[in-house]
């Protein structure tokens, strides 16, 4: 099929990767026309390394024209952090298409800001927006056009905006993705899966001190102790009892089962945590104020938890915690920088509202 992937980063570039060597016919669109014009130069080629070895693919395309990476492509895949999703909805916006599926992995409820972003630019498309819990691989570049995927995905919990769209969104993202994306529902639902906010603002708010010491740290490794561990399951004990206050059902997709040796699977399958650990990438150098740690998952994720914790009633202690103590690291307030349902537009909305939006979409 034809796919469309947005973004330069880590899960661009293993998603462009890893679907052309899928056989699919992939177009690259990145904002950096410098970092585009030198991939173009090299045959728009990406070196792909995972256990079975080292594979070469060659991209169909590789543009800094939106319009040209998007037109005809069944599934446009935007699988950057949530800081880049504002720039990236708005240059999409205008060249979305009938029958386009839109899948933010993972979305943190952007599926909602690309939609919001196609109606304000006037386009009436019938297009799709989906997103899940995580990337579909842990996975780091190891050079400019080199990508290394440690582990794949088993199961994706994914949702749709608006709710109508749900056959037709899954269908075209099951093709890309086989026998790995399970239906949550709506698009809040899958929201309410992003990892992200649950692993990483414990790890990079607890490790400050070493983060700060040490030259680099593994803070999935050294940093994951059983006092941090004890304290994202608290933490994700507040997820989950969001996603039951609003009615969403079982499996929420604990984090424990990430670490678990037994049990359920989860997104990541069974011993993703140390494979991770044992590939060595995430030993690296982070600055507390600039990782994606604290300005995607604590300041963007976290307040989009503690948003919808207030419009379902439900307290979310924790996160306010690391909001706030992010935020003083970061000298903002997360809760006026972040995403949270106000600042989206969506604030007036009571449940039944917003509810009766995941439905049926803005035409409603």
């Amino acid at each position: 099929m034809r796919i469309a992937v947005l973004g330069g980063g880590n899960g661009s570039f293993a998603a462009a990767g890893d679907l052309a060597l899928h056989g699919h016919e992939v177009r690259l669109w990145r904002r950096d026309a410098a970092a585009a014009a030198e991939h173009h130069a090299a045959g728009n080629r990406v070196l792909v390394k995972d256990f079975k070895g080292r594979h070469e693919v060659v991209l169909a395309a590789v543009t800094t024209d939106m319009a040209e990476a998007v037109r005809d492509a069944e599934l446009i895949l935007c699988p950057t952090p949530a800081t880049a999703q504002a720039d990236i909805a708005r240059a999409l916006a205008p060249h979305l298409a009938d029958g386009q599926v839109v899948f933010l992995p993972p979305g943190t409820f952007g599926s909602l800001l690309f939609a919001k972003a196609a109606r304000d630019a006037g386009n009436r498309a019938t297009a799709a927006f989906a997103e899940t819990g995580t990337l579909p691989w842990l996975t780091r570049k190891h050079a400019p056009f080199e990508v290394a995927i440690t582990v794949r995905a088993k199961r994706l919990p994914t949702g749709v905006f608006p709710l109508a769209a749900k056959a037709h969104a899954l269908a075209v993202i099951g093709r890309a993705f086989p026998d790995v994306i399970e239906d949550c529902g709506d698009a809040l639902s899958a929201a309410l899966m992003n990892a992200g906010p649950i692993i990483h603002p414990p790890l990079i708010v607890m490790n400050a001190g070493p983060l700060e010491h040490f030259d680099r740290w593994d803070i999935h490794k050294e940093g994951t102790q059983p006092a941090i561990r004890r304290v994202t399951d608290a933490l994700d004990a507040e997820r989950v009892a969001l996603r039951e206050a609003l009615g969403y059902p079982a499996p929420h997709f604990p984090l424990a089962d990430h670490y678990a040796k037994e049990g359920e699977e989860w997104m990541y399958g069974r011993g993703s945590h140390d494979r991770l650990t044992d590939s060595g990438d995430w030993r690296e150098h982070i600055v507390l104020t600039k990782h994606r740690y604290m300005l995607e998952d604590t300041r963007i994720g976290l307040s989009f938890l503690i948003s919808v914790g207030k419009l379902a009633g439900v307290g979310t202690p924790l996160a306010r915690a690391f909001a706030a103590i992010g935020g003083a690291v970061c000298g903002e307030d997360f809760m006026q920088t972040g995403r949270t349902l106000e600042s989206m537009g969506l604030g007036d909305l009571d449940r039944a509202a917003l509810q009766r939006l995941l439905r049926e979409g803005f035409a409603s």
